[in-house]
């Protein structure tokens, strides 16, 4: 078995690579070649956390992927990172156990990738201003997706501790990115300048206000993954023209704030515009005029984490990076 840790991942696989691997999988999900399981999820209140099981197969590439995944919020106090996980890749044709990665850089870059996807196809090609909600570990691979497929001018970061907001620009400097980014405390006014907004918190309630949402801006919410969560207010959902989902299934059942909108009479699950699948392949319209809002909902899927595991196992094998072990 081959064992790839997260060191070696980010130095063999990034962004550019897993947009093309989430799109390529998207494809086969939507010409069945992909099997996709429903998660397995289990809290833990006493720690305001979860554990995610999440298994997945690719039906004509023979391989098959199960990635487990730790949320547990409270970790930085302790010097531990919120998200940790790994990805156990087998081999579909002999049932071989082929390799082990590390699976919190992949979580997140895979989750970029949708909302680079998303926003691809829903934000206006001219948008130049992103505004960032929520500025820890999962919104970094945000922005870098959304400078992969446009033209960013300005970076606007919000969080509820400046400070981590600041950390968090000069990060993205060191990274090599060179478009400049301020840091507001004004929620409002952040929003009222976004050309793109990335919500990337564990809030039980909205984020911002939909009022301040100026016309054709695009949102990517991929933070809340929970029932009880909620990013995104309702005016928000009801202002969208077109909201495309990751995975129906799954956003039916772990989309608080869509949730929500449809128990109080104001939106309804038929009122989606499709899965993002359906964008890529071209059979629901992408944005259609410069005025209209749009909101890509992500709660992931495994079969994501698949795309992204086989890429980073073909590339580790080519480039012999990682360890091989008996198990």
């Amino acid at each position: 078995m081959l064992v790839v840790n997260e060191k070696q991942i980010i130095r063999t696989y990034g962004m550019t690579e897993a947009i093309k691997d989430v799109e390529d999988v998207l494809k086969a999900k939507e010409t069945e070649k992909i099997a996709n399981p429903h998660r397995t999820v289990i809290e833990f209140p006493q720690h305001e956390a979860s554990v995610l099981y999440m298994p997945s197969a690719d039906l004509v590439g023979e391989v098959t992927a199960v990635k487990v995944v730790t949320i547990f919020p409270n970790n930085p106090q302790k010097g531990k990172p919120t998200t940790q996980g790994v990805v156990l890749l087998s081999d579909a044709q002999n049932g071989e156990h082929i390799a082990m990665l590390n699976a919190s850089y992949l979580t997140r870059l895979r989750t970029g990738a949708l909302s680079g996807i998303a926003t691809d196809f829903l934000a206006r090609k001219d948008a130049k201003v992103v505004t960032v909600i929520g500025t820890g570990a999962m919104a970094f691979e945000q922005v870098l997706a959304v400078l992969a497929v446009r033209k960013i001018e300005r970076i606007l970061l919000v969080n509820r501790t400046a400070f981590k907001a600041e950390m968090f620009g000069e990060k993205l400097k060191t990274f090599g990115v060179e478009v400049p980014y301020e840091v507001l405390e004004d929620v409002s006014a952040a929003v009222r300048q976004a050309d793109i907004i990335c919500c990337a918190t564990r809030s039980n309630e909205p984020v911002f206000n939909g009022d301040d949402l100026k016309p054709g801006t695009h949102i990517n919410g991929v933070g809340s993954y929970l029932p009880h969560m909620s990013e995104v207010d309702v005016t928000t959902i009801t202002r969208a023209s077109k909201i495309v989902v990751d995975d129906l299934a799954g956003v039916k059942e772990e989309a608080g704030e869509l949730m929500h909108a449809e128990k109080i009479g104001k939106w309804s699950f038929e009122d989606v515009h499709g899965e993002i699948g359906k964008l890529v392949i071209g059979e629901i319209k992408a944005r259609e005029n410069e005025e209209e809002i749009t909101f890509f909902k992500s709660v992931g899927a495994a079969y994501f984490d698949l795309a992204v595991a086989k890429g980073v196992y073909i590339k580790a094998k080519e480039q012999q990076i990682g360890t091989e072990i008996e198990v």
